[in-house]
């Protein structure tokens, strides 16, 4: 392989030169890719020189003039992430050459398997850029829904009560209080998820959700409104977003999984802010920030919640790469606050690099 060389410095060096990683093999690569438009589109381009590098759903990266629909068929040049400290950014092949390009910090615009459980950002860590988001350690936790409950129970936070499968591992299923909720224990926008209210459907409902994930999820199902709260910062300065509610027409709440979510879900409705007295929004903002905390997150994340009759608030996930599109809910409780995305992408950006909130 030809020896690589560094691309030479723009007219506008002086701005900050931001990796935007979005698509992915995950089964919300989709998703990334919406969000990624979103980002484009509030990123300030007299702060920042964006490097967008789209990830196929078979894995392969490209560097790429933006996130539109139809990315792939523009003008794409193989491209990696160098693991190598003294390259500090991307590896491009051009015309039969690698050369490199120098990235600042790097904002992963990534949701779920690979993008969102420690893998990405286990690849930044060795690569030693600064990067937006949770840690390897607390990516991996947060997406493992089973170890975060124990995590957060031991810090004293309601979780539903649960059980989970590995391999081939079966469970009585009349040992169980239905209705239950069955789930791949790794995965993100309900993709696998079953709610199960007759002990004969248990096996269907577990064989669906090992599709995708070999690990199994059984929680018991939690009466209550469920609640979202937009999570930013550290555990030394967290700033709470405007706390949503999820109101059902119907079913189950399934994020991410309309076929046209643009234009509404068909049987939900994200109400911001929530319709829920200022005493529970509170208790929902506070027991978000200690889940947070509990969990080692940082830079962002959307904590999800049930909010009982009684006023208890339970942990249901962590999302620690939210959705980002025009319709989900982490910049919608953020704009709700008085963040704008724009302002979301400043501020994690500063936390990145400096460790601190602007």
């Amino acid at each position: 392989m030809a020896k690589p060389h560094e691309s030479a410095p723009s007219a506008t060096s002086a701005r900050l030169r931001i990796g935007v990683l979005f698509g992915g093999s995950s089964e919300e690569h989709a998703v990334s890719v919406k969000s990624a438009q979103e980002v484009a589109r509030s990123l300030d381009t007299e702060k920042y020189e964006p490097f967008f590098v789209g990830i196929t759903r078979d894995g392969a990266w490209q560097l790429c003039d933006g996130p539109g629909p139809d990315w792939e068929d523009g003008d794409c040049r193989p491209a990696v992430l160098s693991p190598d400290r003294s390259v500090h950014g991307l590896l491009v092949l051009e015309q039969g050459r690698y050369r490199t390009v120098r990235l600042d910090v790097v904002l992963p615009v990534l949701h779920g398997t690979l993008g969102e459980d420690g893998a990405t950002q286990g690849l930044l860590e060795l690569s030693g850029i600064p990067y937006v988001g949770c840690d390897v350690q607390s990516s991996a936790l947060c997406m493992d829904k089973s170890l975060a409950y124990v995590v957060a129970g031991s810090a004293g936070i309601a979780t539903p009560g649960f059980w989970t499968l590995t391999g081939a591992e079966r469970i009585d299923a009349d040992r169980l209080t239905y209705p239950v909720f069955v789930k791949p224990a790794r995965s993100g926008s309900s993709f696998g998820v079953t709610k199960v209210s007759r002990p004969e459907d248990l096996t269907a409902a577990v064989e669906t959700a090992r599709r995708y994930d070999a690990k199994v999820l059984i929680e018991e199902a939690v009466v209550g409104s469920e609640i979202g709260c937009a999570i930013l910062g550290d555990d030394t300065e967290l700033v709470a977003g405007e706390v949503d509610r999820i109101a059902l027409s119907h079913g189950f709440f399934r994020i991410h999984q309309e076929a046209a979510p643009e234009s509404g879900s068909e049987n939900s409705t994200a109400i911001v802010p929530a319709d829920i007295p200022a005493e529970a929004r509170s208790l929902v903002r506070e027991t978000a920030k200690s889940v947070y905390r509990a969990l080692g997150c940082r830079g962002l994340a959307r904590v999800d919640l049930f909010l009982t009759e009684d006023g208890a608030v339970v942990l249901n996930e962590v999302n620690t790469l939210p959705g980002m599109t025009s319709y989900s809910r982490y910049p919608r409780m953020m704009a709700a606050a008085g963040l704008p995305l724009s302002e979301v992408i400043d501020r994690t950006v500063s936390l990145a690099l400096t460790g601190k909130l602007r």
